[in-house]
């Protein structure tokens, strides 16, 4: 039996990217099953100045996998040891 993945999407409510971000990863589950943990860095003072300009990150697995824009062909490598 395989868990399901975990991305955490570090972003702000705000950001255009982050949101742009989060869409693409939605595409992604016509490929996938996973879930995504959205993290609001600017409620967190430690997250705030660990990500602050570099928003939005997607980390899984406790590593960076992208910021600012979706690297889809990581991602997909990063899920494809789920199925």
């Amino acid at each position: 039996m395989t868990t399901e993945a975990l991305l955490r999407l570090y972003g702000r409510t705000y950001c255009h990217l982050c949101d742009d971000m989060l869409a693409a990863l939605e595409a992604l589950r016509r490929e996938f099953s996973f879930t995504v943990e959205v993290v609001d860095v600017d409620a967190d003072p430690a997250l705030v100045a660990k990500y602050d300009e570099l928003v939005p990150v997607l980390e899984a697995g406790g590593r960076e996998l992208c910021h600012y824009f979706l690297d889809a062909a990581k991602v997909r490598e990063y899920l494809a040891a789920f199925r």
